[in-house]
């Protein structure tokens, strides 16, 4: 067995290299999604190059980027939450698969099945109800003996110990966002903590951290920017730091944003 190759390009961006594949998840590939601003610097491209499928978690603009997924083509193949393909196609994308969950399809030597989240799968966020709609999902991707579980954005689910009793190699886990403090449907340390005992990965790569940030929230007064700063380097830590205090056996590595995931021999 060949275990996955990984970067993680930052927020919930990670490249998986898998059985002669490349996956990402959720890309955003550019200095700005919005009014956010990236706070780490941007990989050169030759990161995420040569991407043969892209999986889509949900329909946030931080997860599904469409300037991001145009820099990778328009006829990368896309895996998007079922209910999403007709929008996404109607802006030019033109290879979309969607999957609902327990759904799967197969690329390559890859299988790729769309499994549950707790997560607001709105567009624009859990208040409106105009746009697009459709239920979050994670994904887990299984080739070459090998399993990883992108969790996307979720919160804690009823089906995560049944999903970790499949056998789960590696699992990529938010621990928490862009802001000074987190909505509902996310992981903070502690409940990513818990959803690693309920998986039991071998390790777990903590994403969704250190990478977006709002304009200004750096320089704010001294004690909302001392909050700030520590959110933005503390969060993938604490997690570790919970982790360890369960007495759970899965690795816990810990990468800066744009960093090469160093897995331990167990897994790769």
């Amino acid at each position: 067995m060949s275990g996955p190759e990984l970067h993680f390009i930052g927020h919930s961006t990670v490249r998986i290299d898998l059985a002669g594949r490349r996956v990402l998840t959720d890309p955003v590939l550019t200095r700005r999604v919005g009014p956010l601003r990236r706070v780490v610097p941007l990989p050169d491209a030759s990161v995420w190059r040569g991407a043969d499928v892209v999986l889509i978690s949900h329909l946030h603009g931080d997860h599904l980027h469409l300037p991001s997924l145009r820099q990778l083509g328009t006829g990368t193949r896309i895996v998007v939450p079922r209910g999403a393909g007709r929008w996404l196609r109607s802006h030019g994308f033109r290879r979309v698969d969607e999957l609902a969950a327990g759904e799967s399809l197969t690329d390559g030597g890859l299988r790729i099945t769309a499994v549950p989240a707790l997560h607001s799968g709105h567009r624009w966020g859990p208040r409106l109800t105009h746009g697009p709609d459709c239920a979050a999902v994670g994904h887990l991707v299984e080739g070459d003996g090998r399993s990883v579980y992108a969790a996307g954005d979720t919160d804690l689910f009823p089906g995560m110990a049944e999903l970790g009793g499949r056998g789960i190699d590696l699992a990529l886990l938010p621990v928490w966002g862009w802001g000074p403090t987190l909505g509902p449907g996310h992981l903070d340390p502690e409940r990513a903590a818990e959803a690693t005992a309920r998986l039991r990965p071998r390790a777990a790569v903590p994403v969704h951290w250190g990478t977006l940030a709002l304009p200004g929230s750096r320089s704010l007064p001294t004690r909302g920017r001392s909050r700030m700063r520590r959110m933005l380097v503390e969060p993938p830590r604490r997690f570790a730091t919970a982790v360890a205090a369960r007495g759970l056996r899965t690795d816990v590595v810990v990468t800066e944003p744009g960093r090469a995931v160093a897995l331990p021999i167990a897994v790769s």
